[in-house]
């Protein structure tokens, strides 16, 4: 029944309401991504929801596009601004999604909608964590997040697939909110270990291959 019903009349109604009372955090940010990067304002890129139907996620824009002599974008961490670490650190930049929820392509709580190019990596059970609306914040994030190796990740948004109710989701989103007030879990890509999915699971399907085939040899 929650599932089914409450749950998306639990993001219509509590999204509504804090778009309502976000506006002038809104307003603000804004004009201080303009100042700092100036337009566009948001970041737009896709992402695929539920049933793995694709559809735009929206942020505040944290990075400059700047490019080297050969045109290709500089690391993250040289793009990044002082306005887009405060953002990414206080978890400001996701805001924006709330406009994902109110729509429903996204939930307050679900498996992150990671990038399109990280699809045919799932394994077949994997795939499942697309059965439901994508999460603002999730059970792994609260877990983890990028701290944690892929594997771990992506079973842990199972978990929550398997076992949603109402009362995992209010755990979940109050233990979000202790993360977001502590900035814990919170990395820029490319200043820790985590190595983006699609590599990941190449690199571990080549050792995989590697040690079928030195066993074959053997």
């Amino acid at each position: 029944m929650y599932k089914k019903y409450f749950k998306r009349l639990f993001d219509i109604v509590f999204s509504l309401i804090a778009i309502i009372i976000l506006m002038p955090v809104y307003l603000i940010i804004s004009i201080l991504v303009l100042i700092s990067l100036g337009r566009p304002i948001l970041f737009k890129q896709p992402r695929p929801g539920k049933n793995e139907k694709i559809f735009n996620i929206y942020k505040f824009r944290t990075m400059s596009n700047e490019k080297d002599e050969n045109g290709n974008l500089l690391p993250d961490t040289q793009r990044i601004t002082k306005i887009g670490y405060f953002l990414r650190k206080s978890s400001l930049d996701e805001l924006p999604e709330m406009f994902c929820i109110l729509s429903g392509k996204m939930s307050f709580v679900g498996p992150r909608p990671l990038i399109v190019k990280y699809l045919p990596y799932y394994t077949e059970e994997e795939h499942h964590r697309h059965d439901i609306r994508p999460g603002l914040t999730g059970w792994a994030q609260i877990n983890g997040r990028n701290n944690i190796n892929w594997d771990d990740r992506l079973a842990l948004d199972l978990e929550y697939v398997n076992n949603m109710s109402l009362l995992f989701d209010i755990k979940i989103l109050l233990l979000t909110i202790g993360k977001v007030l502590k900035a814990s879990d919170i990395s820029l890509r490319g200043t820790n270990n985590t190595i983006d999915f699609d590599e990941y699971r190449r690199k571990q399907n080549g050792t995989i291959e590697g040690n079928r085939q030195r066993v074959l040899d053997n």
